[in-house]
């Protein structure tokens, strides 16, 4: 999301566009029923920027007059754009989903440039907000999409669309026709388009790149395009094979070194961790193949274009929402592309490299990796569409902010009648502290992790992953007491209609009937959400106190601190744990000469 720094993708940018472009991007991990341990659609989300504030947006279900508009604001800049009809009846979202467990996320790849239009009437992020307002399943807001970006011209650069409700995700790829004014009008208003379901039991993924090449042209159970998706390409000169051999990706934001180094590295990341490194997946002959996530590693460096990472693979095995959570935590450990192992690091082993994302050294240009998990993520999140639950229960987004490395997620289901408070959309802003909003209270809890990472995040880490394993089992707990309010409440309309001669069906319920369901749900979400919050505050104190100029308090099991025998205001056992081994051998080689101690 919020990838606008993005819009000035086109061909040939090679490295300049780490800096230019990946500097603000985001990350996409799917994985579908069947490769799910509980049934569930998964999809994670992180909208990374370096100007978007993290809050939960939130719209209750309405019902709107005739007549009535809907104003359009361009999500990332605030520009307004205009104003479409609304619809009779809007349903309830909370953040990237909505109340029938529909989800849309995305990333934006931003591909020909001059395929933007300036005049369009809609953008990306309000396409996805008016999609789960008005569509109930992924097919439907697929169709809606790309119907009012054909009404009303298409103000975005290219973006990947997740889009999954309780059967089934689907990923589309949209991009603008770009601007040709004649007799007053743009002749080119709107947008070409695909979209592929993913096979249920695979996983996919997608980090501001295209990543749809060839697709089947005739197998609408499973690929859908506008009908001038191959013929606009003709017509610009991106294409001039075989309708067979059309690649979407290849025609409308062709690879280069960035987009491999900065966006498919991601991809290859994530898969390699969900595989156990083994990518599985179907080859151009429909047969499974099986090769080593190392095969690829030349493509994910940014070496090898033509050795594509497979567009979705089958997970090592059955995935949970913890599964996705960590892999968004991800900075390339262990891998050659591994942040914490060379001198840009520091000495604590920091993941991180501050933008821009390349510098210049001695005639040369190198890379500072873009990793899944990043210090300027607005917000993140791992939304669940659980179809065997009715849909008054079955929607949870896993919810949080900032850096996903040093940032909890918090249950919050999508039927919940308020966001907490601390999540709440007008509680401090990029310019605007608050002590009371999420945002910013995980905000000092990472970039105080930053000065002594592998000391501190790990220490943070421990309380992330006992917090989101309880709130696994609290939710187990949460389910059952709403499954017991939701059948006692749809067997009481039920006695009710069949005195009145009618039938009942509770999933077609929109009314009262399980406001006892809704009111358990907001409790828990809207508690939980903010006791989370009360906790990290005071885990930002345990910080300044415990690891305070770099030194290293030892704590008791519960978790007051060590004291010396005479007074416990005074701490004992101190530990000074110094820095990396690469840290001093680079210190040594540089400064040996200065700084070695003489006999």
């Amino acid at each position: 999301m919020h990838g606008k720094a993005i819009t000035a993708i086109a061909t040939g940018l090679a490295i300049l566009s780490l800096s230019a472009v990946k500097a603000s991007a985001c990350t996409n991990v799917i994985v579908t029923k069947g490769a799910s341990a509980d049934g569930s659609i998964i999809v994670s989300y992180a909208a990374d920027s370096h100007q978007l504030f993290g809050e939960l947006y939130f719209a209750p279900a309405a019902d709107w007059k005739s007549g009535s508009m809907r104003k359009i604001y361009d999500w990332d800049s605030g520009r307004y754009l205009g104003e479409i009809p609304q619809v009779a009846h809007t349903y309830k979202r909370v953040g990237n989903m909505n109340e029938h467990q529909l989800i849309i996320a995305e990333t934006t790849f931003g591909g020909r440039s001059e395929l933007i239009d300036p005049d369009g009437g809609i953008d990306y992020g309000s396409l996805i907000y008016v999609a789960l307002e008005r569509c109930r399943t992924a097919r439907e807001a697929i169709q809606l999409i790309a119907d009012l970006a054909n009404e009303y011209g298409y103000y975005s650069s290219g973006e990947s669309l997740t889009i999954a409700d309780k059967n089934e995700v689907w990923v589309m790829e949209i991009i603008g026709k770009g601007h040709i004014r004649k007799n007053g009008r743009n002749i080119n208003k709107g947008i070409v388009w695909v979209a592929r379901r993913i096979p249920d039991g695979y996983i996919c993924a997608h980090a501001n790149q295209a990543r749809i090449t060839t697709f089947p042209l005739h197998d609408k159970e499973n690929c859908l395009y506008s009908k001038d998706v191959i013929s606009f390409a003709r017509k610009k000169g991106y294409f001039d094979g075989d309708d067979a051999d059309f690649s979407f990706a290849d025609a409308y934001c062709p690879l280069d070194f960035g987009a491999l180094r900065g966006c498919e590295a991601r991809v290859w990341s994530a898969f390699n961790l969900l595989s156990n490194g083994w990518f599985s997946y179907e080859n151009a002959s429909g047969r499974i193949e099986t090769r080593d996530a190392y095969s690829f590693l030349d493509y994910a460096m940014g070496e090898n274009p033509s050795n594509r990472v497979p567009f979705c693979i089958q997970p090592a095995k059955k995935l949970t929402v913890k599964d996705i959570a960590d892999v968004m935590r991800d900075h390339y450990e262990g891998t050659p592309m591994d942040m914490t192992a060379d001198i840009g690091a520091g000495g604590n082993a920091l993941p991180y490299r501050w933008r821009p994302m390349n510098f210049e050294y001695d005639g040369k240009t190198y890379v500072n990796e873009r990793a899944i998990a990043t210090q300027q993520t607005g917000f993140w999140f791992v939304g669940q569409s659980r179809g065997a639950f009715p849909d008054v229960i079955g929607g949870i987004i896993w919810f949080g902010t900032d850096d996903a490395a040093t940032s909890y997620l918090t249950p919050i289901y999508t039927n919940t009648n308020k966001v907490p408070a601390c999540f709440r959309e007008g509680n401090g802003d990029m310019l605007t502290y608050s002590d009371d909003s999420s945002f910013w209270i995980n905000n000092r809890v990472s970039n105080a992790c930053y000065k002594m990472y592998n000391l501190m995040a790990a220490f943070v880490r421990k309380e992330i992953d006992s917090f989101e394993k309880d709130q696994l089992q609290k939710v187990h707990e949460t389910d059952n007491a709403a499954l017991d309010l939701y059948k006692a409440a749809a067997e009481k309309a039920s006695e009710k209609a069949k005195k009145k001669g009618v039938e009942y069906n509770p999933k077609e319920d929109t009314g009262k009937t399980f406001a006892s369901v809704k009111r358990l749900l907001t409790k828990y979400s809207v508690e939980t959400a903010q006791n989370q919050f009360e906790a990290w505050r005071e885990l930002e104190k345990t910080l300044l106190i415990k690891f305070l100029d770099g030194n290293v308090k030892a704590q008791y099991e519960d978790g007051s601190f060590v004291h010396n025998e005479y007074n416990r205001h005074i701490p004992d056992d101190i530990d000074h744990i110094g820095y990396t081994e690469m840290w001093k051998e680079a210190v040594a080689t540089s400064h040996g000469d200065i700084i070695e101690v003489k006999e």
